[in-house]
């Protein structure tokens, strides 16, 4: 691969850059360029610059990516690649730094010369970050000298200018995000390192170092193992059927495939894919290739060494339990969308099939006894899959989830329309009392937990129904469970988990998410889940009171309430009497609530992988390197 790139260095150049114009559009409608202008928005910006970054160590122009969160909340992103040319465009009459800067279809990803494949934004990235930025600076080391040119809001304050010799290569962006634009303008420390740790496994050439200036944080991603090392990674809280990733690559029909894969003893799938490192949460053709080769190849094995009787897998079958990624580098890829959630090129469905059945078939020849332990993996999850089938044909699920009689413990309302129907799912009995006195009885539906439910992280899904709390849950809701889950046969458009403020509140709100997460994930995906935020305390003096949320709403009540204030702190949901527990936590007008929401696919596995298994070394090491975020935790 690399030998086609000779050419692009020589003409990777003022000339190479290509123009369409235009960057109001980005302004008016940043939704079609980043996605959203909340949180999500806000650090594709980054993703942008730092996937230029990416595109030059692919190109075999750089090695490192640093990137600098500021202390004044700025970004710096900078590369040691070829450095964006800054000579005149000829037929623009500008230097070609300004095209990229400031006209939206400009870059050399239009010119198969200068890149054969990219991941940034089809050229469009580092002018939207410019025009969503109420200030950017780029400073380009080449040819000897260093170039900088500064804009605000998209426009530039004046030339391109020469500040000064180096004997360095690349480029660096700093930019201030634009706070008109966006919802918020902090960075999340977690979410970007995510990213570039994702990166780093994906591109194993590439290093990227990683600084929060605001904390004094500092990382350095850099895997040798590349695409192995993700698996492995993903893995470290699961049980594997096998001791090591299999790892398969090659190249078909000009498309660049990179596949791990390993099973683990548990029940849950977790399969992600990528297209020139951008992760594609939707997946694509070269999914679908993926798994129909994975599926046929098992079958077809299974089936010529008598491992599967009379029965044919399906491709939930193979995947129980699996952990894969599967990445892929083409040319002038093809998405649905403009943020890339989906590839589209059809070319990389039989590429990735080819190569897949292929290495897989020539795999389980060569190493029989995994192929053995994932052929009976499969098996076993047909078998649990015919059983659920067999007992719902026999009227068991008939009985269970299209009853038409609601769980007794459930004080369900008397609206009827789900868009304006809650149910809030309630710990213990006490608080549920409260909760069904103090509810509005017209739109609020209560449901009482006893106990802890079962952690489904370690439960065989067609076994959940034999568990009165998750049977009780999922009649209430009314989509379903598992797989069949339907999202338009929900009784409830708000599910709102309503637990106490201390560590056992934790851990079933917890569990109540990984249920929602693994076995109910359109709930989520729609916005229906909420976590209900209850105060911590209560200020008052004489007949003033003042609910607090935190510690420093508390001082603050005590303050404003001035000598002789008194405070209490709540323990449990249970101490609030029904009038409190509506003025502060259900009342529409007052309350406040947190919806659930799925960021990042990948990191949302993770999280209820190493939270919710057996082992507890990844769990401690997840603790506490994320110990700094615990705003409130009561033992």
């Amino acid at each position: 691969m690399d030998g086609n790139f000779n050419k692009a260095e020589e003409d990777y150049d003022a000339d190479s850059i290509v123009a369409l114009h235009g960057l109001e559009a980005v302004r008016k409608r940043p939704g079609m360029y980043i996605g959203s202008t909340d949180s999500r928005g806000l650090h594709h910006m980054v993703y942008e610059v730092v996937d230029n970054g990416i595109d030059e160590v692919m190109a075999g122009f750089a090695t490192e990516v640093d990137v600098v969160i500021n202390e004044d909340g700025s970004i710096s992103v900078t590369d040691d690649g070829r450095g964006i040319p800054t000579g005149m465009n000829q037929e623009e009459g500008k230097s070609a730094l300004e095209m990229c800067l400031t006209d939206l279809h400009a870059g050399g990803k239009f010119n198969q010369n200068s890149y054969k494949v990219s991941g940034g934004l089809h050229g469009v990235g580092v002018s939207v970050v410019n025009a969503l930025s109420e200030r950017l600076i780029a400073t380009v080391d080449r040819e000897g000298k260093r170039f900088q040119q500064t804009y605000r809001i998209g426009i530039p304050d004046g030339p391109v200018e020469v500040i000064g010799d180096s004997d360095r290569h690349g480029t660096t962006i700093t930019f201030w995000p634009d706070p008109e634009m966006f919802e918020t303008v902090a960075f999340d420390y977690t979410t970007l390192q995510n990213r570039f740790r994702n990166q780093a496994f994906l591109n194993k050439e590439a290093t990227i170092n990683f600084e929060d200036k605001r904390t004094g944080r500092k990382e350095r991603f850099h895997y040798d193992g590349g695409v192995s090392e993700f698996v492995q990674y993903l893995n470290r809280s699961k049980t594997p059927l096998h001791p090591s990733p299999m790892h398969f690559e090659g190249e078909k029909n000009n498309v660049v495939i990179d596949i791990a894969l390993q099973w683990t003893d548990g029940y849950n799938e977790e399969i992600d894919s990528f297209v020139n490192t951008i992760f594609t949460p939707e997946g694509g053709t070269h999914l679908t290739g993926f798994r129909t080769a994975l599926t046929k190849t098992i079958n077809d094995y299974g089936k010529a060494n008598n491992l599967l009787k009379d029965m044919t897998l399906e491709g939930s079958d193979v995947r129980e339990g699996l952990t894969a990624i599967i990445s892929v580098r083409m040319p002038e890829p093809q998405f649905e969308g403009q943020t890339k959630a989906k590839l589209g090129s059809s070319i990389a469905q039989g590429a990735v099939s080819a190569l897949m059945g292929e290495k897989l078939s020539e795999f389980l020849l060569e190493n029989p006894q995994v192929a053995q332990l994932i052929v009976k993996k499969a098996v076993s999850a047909f078998e649990g899959r015919e059983a659920a089938r067999k007992a719902r044909d026999a009227t068991r699920r008939k009985s269970v989830l299209e009853t038409t009689s609601l769980p007794g413990k459930l004080a369900d309302c008397s609206e009827r329309d789900p868009s304006k129907c809650e149910l809030y799912i309630v710990e213990g009995d006490s608080a549920g009392g409260s909760a069904k006195q103090g509810r509005d009885r017209q739109f609020q539906a209560i449901l009482p937990l006893r106990g802890k439910i079962l952690n489904v992280e370690k439960a065989r899904p067609d076994r959940l129904l034999d568990h009165e709390e998750i049977k009780n849950l999922a009649i209430a809701i009314g989509g379903g469970i598992g797989k069949e889950f339907d999202v338009s046969k929900i009784r409830y458009h708000n599910v709102v988990i309503m637990t106490d403020a201390d560590v056992d509140g934790a851990h079933i709100g917890t569990l109540l998410l990984t249920l929602f997460y693994r076995q109910m994930k359109p709930l989520i995906e729609a916005g229906h889940v909420y976590i209900a935020m209850p105060p911590l305390y209560r200020v008052y003096k004489g007949k003033k009171q003042i609910y607090a949320y935190n510690d420093e709403e508390m001082v603050s009540a005590m303050a404003e309430l001035g000598q002789g204030a008194n405070v209490s702190r709540y323990k449990g949901l249970g101490e609030m009497n029904p009038q409190q527990l509506w003025e502060t936590t259900m009342n529409p007008e007052t309350r406040i609530m947190k919806k659930v929401t799925i960021e990042d696919g990948i990191l949302a596995d993770q999280l209820f992988s190493v939270l919710m298994g057996d082992d507890v070394e990844p769990r401690r090491e997840f603790i506490i390197e994320h110990a700094h975020e615990v705003i409130n935790l009561d033992v």
